[in-house]
């Protein structure tokens, strides 16, 4: 394995890291319209708390997904072949969650509601279905020798990737809120804050139960053990702090933690996998491998140079229009439109 091809492997795993922590409490503000706002006074202004970002934030999600393609063709043609039907899933969330913040603001009062609705489910389906899609990923899929991927529907759907994508879907609801209560003012800052101490409540619950097929359903243990067990213990402190900082109204903290778990959720996985880039449950022979799932040596090089060069100029673009739209949300808010960058 050469250095390029572990540095665009690492590379993928931080642009994915970007997409759940940005992305993801997106998500989770997108399921609180419909399960946390109470008016649409609240659902206004918890949609506005995300106007300026979310399509931005998509951004990681097509950069990730182009990275793949690009460095791993053999990993990429594989993956979205064999998951067709579950990224069409994703696809369809994404979809029908892009156009409510459009056509909620802009639909007649009486068909506002139905727009709410599509926001909150869409929001739902697209982290439970990238959850459940890590989550049978790493457990191992029916690839054979020419990287086919011949699933049935226990493949996809069984007791551990349905842990995974709730698991993924409640820590994305809970980046949200606490994304909510630093980005807003009033009743919904404090309602906010005390479905998250709630939710943290359960969020233990699914931890304990994650780790335990964790260990019993993948080699992470067998063949990364220190490492792993390092992320499990590192997820476990980060969602204990993140619970405390949201206790003692600590909001940016909360925030920051909240994103930090999801972030080395991604890295569990990513080194879990490492060196494969899939796993084959009929025979370990048949393992897709980072050494000969990539690219040629010279289109990594010229893919890292461009993006090494380019990615500078994103992060502070990035962290500008987080700087520029740093101001709270109060009531009443504008109505008119969701603003885009």
């Amino acid at each position: 394995m050469s250095g390029l091809q572990l540095l665009w492997f690492t590379l993928i795993g931080i642009l994915f890291s970007g997409f759940f922590f940005l992305e993801g409490f997106d998500f989770g503000v997108g399921m609180s319209v419909q399960t946390l706002a109470k008016n649409e006074g609240e659902k206004d202004q918890i949609v506005q708390t995300i106007g300026p970002v979310w399509d931005g934030n998509e951004v990681w999600l097509l950069t990730a997904g182009g990275a793949m393609f690009a460095s791993f063709p053999a990993w990429y043609a594989s993956l979205f072949s064999g998951y067709y039907l579950i990224l069409f899933a994703i696809l369809f969330g994404l979809i029908i969650r892009g156009v409510s913040f459009e056509f909620r603001h802009k639909v007649p009062k009486a068909q506002k509601q139905f727009w709410n609705w599509t926001l909150t489910i869409g929001s739902f389906i697209v982290p439970f279905f990238f959850g459940l899609l890590f989550t049978s990923m790493v457990h191992g899929m029916p690839i054979d020798a020419n990287g086919n991927m011949n699933a049935g529907f226990g493949d996809y759907f069984n007791l551990f990737s349905l842990v995974g994508g709730v698991a993924l879907t409640l820590l994305c609801y809970l980046h949200g809120l606490n994304y909510i209560s630093l980005k807003t003012e009033g009743i919904i800052r404090d309602r906010a804050n005390q479905y998250a101490k709630k939710a943290y409540l359960v969020l233990y619950v699914g931890l304990v139960v994650f780790v335990l097929l964790l260990w019993l359903r993948t080699d992470f243990f067998t063949k990364h053990f220190i490492i792993s067990l390092s992320i499990v213990v590192l997820i476990v402190l980060l969602t204990a702090f993140a619970n405390l900082a949201v206790v003692k109204r600590q909001e940016f903290t909360a925030f920051i933690l909240s994103g930090l778990t999801l972030v080395s959720l991604v890295a569990l996985l990513f080194t879990g996998l490492f060196p494969r880039v899939l796993i084959s449950s009929i025979n370990p022979d048949f393992d897709l491998l980072i050494q000969n799932a990539s690219s040629s040596p010279y289109t990594l090089k010229i893919m890292s140079i461009i993006s090494l060069t380019i990615l500078p100029f994103v992060l502070v673009y990035t962290g500008w229009t987080y700087f520029i739209f740093r101001k709270r949300i109060k009531q009443p808010v504008l109505t008119e439109g969701v603003k885009h960058v």
